[in-house]
């Protein structure tokens, strides 16, 4: 049976690059916004019910994440709405993913809110990738489509770091690559060698 990694870290922590990390070490990596983008696609699971929530959200077939979340920041109260919708199609993609990989040693679980939401209970261990408050903040600036207003209501809905780090079973620190990657190696060879951190 597969240990399953939670990997989560608030936005512009370097989450993406410990994914594709563990990815290059060859196990399997379930993202769960490349599964929200599927369902939002056309011809998506969750497109239908969204569209009719959130009239205007609708586009080419798909639902238009711009225009979505241009209604969530007009109307904070929306995301409850929108999590009703999407959370259960987001966790049965998730059950397909870790069914077709049961073979797998590891299987990373990529979860942006997974304290947020309570994902944490469904996994044999988490690790939060973490930076300093201002390597995050110039990172997350540095985004073409970023402004003050946005970064400050995407750190609204996220646990804090600190918070974050004090539960985590191991914390992958990314100022530097190097970092990342040494401290993933350990805890790959610490699951792999049959000794989870306690």
């Amino acid at each position: 049976m597969s240990f399953l990694l939670g990997l989560t870290g608030s936005i512009g922590m370097g989450k993406s690059t410990a994914a594709a990390m563990f990815r290059d070490l060859g196990h399997p990596v379930w993202d769960a916004d490349e599964a929200v983008h599927r369902l939002y696609a056309p011809g998506g699971a969750a497109v239908a019910k969204v569209a009719s929530a959130f009239p205007g959200s609708w586009a080419h077939g798909g639902i238009d994440r711009a225009a979505l979340k241009a209604a969530l920041a007009k109307d904070p109260a929306g995301f409850p709405r929108l999590e009703a919708i999407v959370h259960p199609l987001v966790a049965a993609d998730r059950a397909g993913f870790i069914a077709r990989h049961a073979d797998a040693p590891i299987v990373v679980l990529d979860i942006p809110l997974l304290y947020e939401n309570g994902s944490e209970e469904g996994m044999d261990g988490v690790a939060v990738v973490s930076a300093p408050a201002e390597v995050q903040r110039a990172r997350v600036m540095a985004r073409p489509d970023m402004t003050p207003d946005a970064f400050a209501m995407i750190l609204g809905r996220q646990m804090p770091d600190a918070e974050k780090r004090a539960r985590a079973d191991w914390i992958i620190p990314s100022v530097t690559l190097d970092g990342a990657r040494g401290a993933i190696m350990d805890i790959c060879h610490e699951i792999m060698a049959g000794r989870p951190h306690a």
